[in-house]
């Protein structure tokens, strides 16, 4: 059997082998029965070439409210670094630390922070010992989270290998307020939010005040959706450019692999492979996900309770074959 966490890249050949027959005249009734089945997912949403095929909520509190999105945030934060860089922020993702935000580096740190660039924090590969998984609660429980993290060791040179680390993010969107001179949620709002039409209320800060970069944000799946749907349509949104087309494609280029689901990762996205093309998904945490499959056509938007794991050979892996079979096998 292949690897659950393998499916999207094996997605052209299972699809052509082993699809389910389409319902009668409703071909996404499969995905919607499917969906409906998974006791920890809340709500599905799907569309095909702009138009919404599937709009449902199954549980939990429905298609109009905020959900947790959990780690999906990492991906909202790489956005907004092509906002910043858009905007001439900073100047591209090969800036320094030691160039845009000199003042969050602590005292003592090793010489080789200052050099962590933008792209390091984006990609994951910043080097430095990890502040998710059984470290996330210690690093929380800190007196500063941006120090903590830039005071931990070098597992790893910069550029290296990936790590995934929560830190990293709020790192990079530490670093981004500091050269903006704005909040990560004013430029949240701002460059994402208002063009969207979609609320970005406020969430989790430090003990500094740096909203927490890669963690915690609440969207609706509606608004989960429309940034999907930028994201397919190379950052444009009903006629408007919102981050440049440049930047969505540079976020979808594979930059690494994570050593745990073994899915290429671009500039904060997850990348496997579709029937047609690239699939990019932001994922949080429990099961939130936004796919995004541009050469399909197809977004894809899936939140489910955000207190239980979704890891890759269980809940996870049934939302990859969810996705496989019944989503990216109609379009």
């Amino acid at each position: 059997m292949p690897h659950p966490t393998r499916r999207l890249v094996l997605a052209g050949l299972a699809a052509g082998l082993a699809a389910p027959a389409f319902a009668q005249g409703d071909p996404w009734a499969g995905a919607v029965e499917a969906a409906r089945g998974l006791g920890q997912l809340h709500s599905l949403l799907i569309a095909q070439g702009g138009e919404v095929r599937v709009a449902e909520a199954f549980r939990g509190p429905g298609l109009e409210a905020p959900a947790n999105v959990k780690s999906v945030s990492k991906s909202i934060v790489a956005l907004v670094l092509g906002g910043a860089i858009d905007r001439g922020v900073v100047p591209g993702v090969g800036a320094t630390l030691g160039e845009v935000a000199p003042g969050i580096i602590p005292e003592g740190a090793d010489r080789r922070v200052s050099g962590i660039t933008l792209e390091n924090l984006v990609t994951l590969r910043a080097g430095l010992e990890r502040t998710s998984g059984p470290s996330y609660g210690e690093w929380v429980s800190s007196g500063n989270w941006v120090a903590n993290q830039l005071s931990r060791p070098f597992v790893a040179e910069p550029g290296g290998r990936m790590l995934y680390s929560t830190g990293s993010f709020h790192v990079l969107g530490a670093a981004l307020a500091e050269a903006s001179g704005e909040s990560l949620l004013s430029m949240t709002r701002d460059w994402l939010g208002e063009p969207l039409g979609i609320e970005v209320a406020p969430w989790t800060r430090d003990p500094q005040g740096y909203y927490l970069g890669g963690n915690e944000m609440a969207l609706t799946p509606r608004a989960m959706l429309r940034i999907g749907e930028m994201v397919r349509q190379g950052g444009a949104w009903e006629g408007e450019q919102v981050l440049s087309r440049d930047w969505i494609e540079a976020s979808l280029r594979p930059v690494t692999r994570s050593p745990f689901s073994g899915l290429d990762y671009g500039y904060g996205w997850f990348l496997g492979r579709a029937p047609r093309g690239t699939v990019a998904l932001a994922r949080g945490y429990g099961g939130q996900v936004i796919a995004v499959a541009p050469e399909m056509g197809i977004t894809a938007v899936i939140t489910s309770d955000p207190t239980q794991p979704a890891r890759s050979e269980g809940y996870f892996g049934d939302l990859l074959r969810l996705l496989d079979r019944e989503v990216l096998a109609r379009a």
